[in-house]
């Protein structure tokens, strides 16, 4: 079961993930590469994410419409938590001594101050439209898969990429809307879906691949097939949604919210305890790790 449409309200969640000290890059032991593949996209957001937020806030700017304004303060809020707590996941990762880590941080950096810099307004509304359509193709994606994906992962880490994408799935119209209220043409809309989605695609890669090779594992067969499973699985799930996101009626309001985002929202709205460190042994619904355990 799931719902119809936008939430009726967002809202800006102050999180708490608790992460162990004996953390380690790995947070989901069964499933090393994933691990990576997450890594590798965490480190885009504190980059990739202030971009978002100085587009929209120039889009605004252009903006008559009072309640649109407001939605895109709302998105602004939650995009700000969202970088700041993959910041500090982030430092995590550097602090195990991945030397890569600031290599690429300082070419996702590059890439997108010259984005900001260099593009037009309507490129940087678009790439912020393209990016979100993808993001809530990934976040469905995730949510469907999210017993294979995370099941018996660390809590935390895995707790960060549920809210993350909760929300993503939260804010779902306030890009298409700011677009289509300012430009709205299909070239656009899909020229910044492809452009954000093969950018995205393609440092994520150049992420895993590096931080892969300096554990070893890059080069081994069995790592090497576990990772082309994974990616096959991903994609074959991915697919059909993008291929949705193409069609020039495209709405996200048209895409149903998961029935389990949907309990992760009431529970949050309950004011339930703990939903920064969810049970990964019991992930088909969003049950907290008790206190006592």
């Amino acid at each position: 079961m799931s719902n119809t449409g936008a939430p009726q309200r967002m809202f800006v969640r102050r999180m708490r993930f608790p992460y162990p000290d004996s953390l380690k890059a790995w947070w989901n032991p069964a499933r090393p590469e994933f691990s990576h593949v997450v890594n590798a996209a965490s480190l885009a957001m504190p980059f990739l994410e202030p971009y978002l937020i100085e587009t929209m806030r120039k889009a605004k700017e252009r903006i008559a419409d009072p309640k649109l304004q407001q939605d895109v303060d709302l998105y602004i809020g939650q995009e700000s938590t969202h970088f700041r707590q993959h910041q500090q996941f982030n430092k995590r990762l550097a602090d195990l001594g991945y030397k890569t880590v600031p290599n690429l941080e300082a070419t996702l950096k590059a890439d997108y101050d010259a984005l900001a810099r260099t593009r037009s307004f309507t490129f940087n509304v678009a790439y912020a439209e393209g990016f979100e359509a993808m993001a809530l193709t990934i976040g469905h994606m995730l949510v469907e898969d999210r017993e294979f994906l995370f099941g018996g992962a660390d809590p935390a880490v895995a707790s960060l990429v549920l809210w993350h994408f909760v929300e993503e799935i939260e804010h779902k119209c306030v890009t298409y809307d700011v677009f289509k209220a300012l430009d709205g043409r299909y070239a656009w809309r899909i020229y910044g879906l492809l452009y954000a989605t093969v950018h995205i695609i393609a440092r994520t890669r150049q992420g895993y691949r590096a931080m892969l090779i300096e554990d070893g594992l890059w080069y081994t067969l069995k790592s090497r097939l576990a990772l082309y499973r994974l990616l096959a699985r991903i994609l074959l799930k991915l697919t059909p949604r993008l291929l949705r996101v193409l069609r020039p009626g495209y709405d996200p309001r048209s895409v149903r919210d998961p029935a389990w985002v949907a309990a992760w929202w009431r529970l949050h709205g309950e004011g339930r305890d703990g939903l920064g460190q969810l049970d990964t042994t019991r992930l088909s619904s969003p049950v907290p790790i008790p206190r006592t355990a």
